[in-house]
């Protein structure tokens, strides 16, 4: 059964008792940076993961039109590099026979439209799934080892996994839902969350939904088909996803919120068809917002194509009820 939050009727939800709680949902969340990403080159960031296994470390990558690297950075935004390199911080004044640090390159990968990034254990997941024009043949999930940025320059590609959605028949999409940038991992198995666009050559206006889809397979030398396993009717143009580190939460950010999914009760993945918290932000205070990880199951990081980092408590969030009715 499918569930959606916010569609009860107002005057019922006030004959309950619950006008508050919905006025409270209404208001515009409004945080403020937390920190700024001080290097240059992460010029326009659509994706960031924290690493399990090291303290205070956060992969990050550009959008499209950068070269194919990563960069890693700390949640004050400060950048972590190669100790006894040749490399100084970007912005410090170069130390004679020093570069300015630019990233660690990913060998044998192209950086087409990368929109998002994962981690499972030791292997970090690319998304090159940015489809804005809905025309794309050549989708692909890099996996690259998570390096040791402390002391490695560069990284490479494992595997290339391309993608492709069973339900797109046309280049481009007359229907334009099949552009995704967001990625996240549960049970180890790979999950991606698509944008719907509307008309237009590049779709630049968004329309409400959204699907998530599994990928089931890992071929390298053929098309894996992407499993359609659940939709939302709501989310507007989602930008990015993170699974908490327990496992319960699904955080999901769109043009215009944030969405909190509960763990399936039944223990299966629809995670888009459980209880959900909605928290409608303010985009002139979180202007192009693309991108989310967790902190700690209580904390998130959220940031911006302008280098713009938010630390959330969750506690610190506006209090929302998330009810549950069947979907028509």
């Amino acid at each position: 059964m499918k569930f959606l939050v916010r569609c009860i009727p107002f005057s019922l939800l006030a004959a309950a008792g619950f006008a508050p709680l919905l006025a409270a949902e209404a208001t515009l969340w409004a945080p403020t940076p937390s920190a700024q990403i001080a290097a240059d080159p992460i010029s326009e960031m659509s994706g960031i993961v924290k690493s399990p296994g090291r303290d205070n470390t956060y992969w990050v990558h550009n959008d499209s039109g950068d070269s194919a690297r990563i960069f890693a950075i700390t949640a004050e935004g400060l950048s972590i590099l190669p100790t006894y390199s040749k490399f100084t911080h970007y912005g410090d004044e170069p130390e004679r026979g020093k570069q300015q640090w630019q990233g660690f390159p990913v060998l044998e990968a192209e950086n087409v439209d990368w929109e998002d990034i994962a981690i499972d254990d030791n292997y970090l997941y690319l998304a090159d799934t940015g489809n804005n024009a809905n025309n794309r043949r050549d989708l692909a999930i890099y996996v690259i080892s998570e390096i040791d940025p402390t002391a490695s320059t560069r990284s490479a590609v494992i595997q290339r996994l391309p993608v492709v959605y069973p339900e797109q028949t046309e280049f481009p999409a007359s229907v334009k839902h099949f552009d995704s940038e967001s990625l996240f991992v549960f049970n180890d198995a790979l999950y991606l969350i698509t944008k719907h666009r509307g008309g237009g050559v590049m779709g630049t206006d968004f329309e409400p939904g959204a699907n998530l889809y599994r990928l089931d397979t890992r071929f390298t030398d053929q098309s894996n088909l992407l499993k359609k396993i659940d939709s939302h009717p709501e989310i507007l143009g989602a930008t990015g996803a993170d699974l908490s580190p327990d496992g319960n939460t699904l955080a999901v950010i769109s043009q215009d919120a944030l969405w909190l999914f509960s763990r399936p009760q039944d223990g299966g993945d629809q995670w888009l068809s459980g209880l959900a918290k909605h928290y409608p932000f303010s985009r002139g205070a979180l202007r192009q917002l693309e991108a989310v990880t967790w902190i700690d199951d209580a904390t998130l990081l959220l940031g911006n194509e302008q280098r713009d980092l938010f630390r959330i408590p969750l506690s610190s969030l506006p209090s929302v009820l998330p009810l549950a009715v069947p979907a028509p």
